[in-house]
């Protein structure tokens, strides 16, 4: 069956390591629009973050952003779906992952463009503070990062979703430890960066999931699974690959999830893995290398 959506996931696949759409990726996802394939991009980023991509590729697909538990249309900000984070299970993940001392991060504002807040940092963990001063750079003093005295005290409403960060395994730890704490009440994803040992945890309402957003963008165009193309690198990213008719790996994955061999694997983010995959799937063209 054609494809007729592609989803796309941002970090370790479209972007680069430099964090930029190559022009070869550029060319071939305009080539797929102009075969009527409608492309979106399906990340673990905050949607205020991830808007300035969707908006440089001029996409008309709503955004799925915050690991799915945000659905929304880039320009009009009208909302598909979103699956916030009750605030009791908030609450319960804050207090296990302070007490194993991982950083925690709150995104907020779910009918506006996005806050990310957070408290206190610890001074090991180099990776969070990083990304907290790439959001303020990005969006310049538009409030899209807030300070505030606690978190505990800020956490009275249900919030998009938490995350934690720390080393891998220290993450795969706090993973395990929020699983027995929070059961049902929550979805636990993992992102691992291993060469850089920095890893993410993102706490979620139960339903949310990239492959939750996919198949809310989906309906919104009347498309089966069947017809969907999803490419990505990470956990964050497996029920988005399962859920499309035709799921591609990154070259650049973990190595875990490219031994499991129940998905095409295209080259890396550094070698037009996106642009290779949707030549070969689309585009119906020989890959080049």
């Amino acid at each position: 069956m054609p494809i007729h959506l592609l989803a796309l996931d941002l970090d370790g696949t479209l972007l680069n390591s430099r964090g930029q759409i190559s022009e070869r990726n550029h060319k071939t996802i305009a080539a797929a629009r102009e075969r009527g394939v409608h492309v979106a991009l399906v990340t673990g980023r905050r949607f205020r973050d991830a808007r300035p991509v969707a908006l440089e590729l001029g996409l008309d697909v709503p955004l799925i952003s915050h690991n799915g538990a945000l659905t929304r249309h880039v320009r009009t900000l009208e909302t598909v779906a979103v699956f916030p984070l009750p605030v009791a299970a908030a609450r319960k993940a804050l207090a296990v992952g302070r007490a194993a001392g991982a950083d925690p991060l709150v995104s907020d504002d779910r009918d506006g463009l996005g806050i990310l807040v957070f408290d206190r940092l610890s001074g090991n963990n180099s990776g969070i503070g990083k990304y907290i001063a790439w959001a303020r750079q990005l969006h310049g003093d538009d409030g899209a990062v807030l300070e505030t005295d606690s978190l505990e005290s800020y956490l009275e409403h249900d919030p998009v979703h938490l995350t934690f960060s720390g080393t891998c395994a220290s993450i795969t730890q706090l993973a395990d430890e929020l699983n027995q704490e929070l059961g049902t009440e929550a979805k636990l994803l993992r992102t691992m960066y291993a060469k850089s040992d920095f890893a993410l945890l993102d706490v979620l309402h139960p339903l949310a999931s990239k492959g939750a957003g996919v198949a809310a963008a989906a309906a919104e165009l009347g498309l089966s699974s069947e017809e969907i193309m999803a490419v990505g690198d990470n956990f964050n990213d497996l029920e988005m690959l399962h859920y499309a008719g035709t799921g591609v790996l990154m070259g650049n994955a973990v190595a875990s999830l490219k031994e499991a061999g129940d998905l095409h694997i295209t080259a890396g983010n550094d070698e037009d893995g996106v642009a290779k995959a949707i030549e070969r799937f689309i585009l119906d063209e020989v890959v080049s290398s």
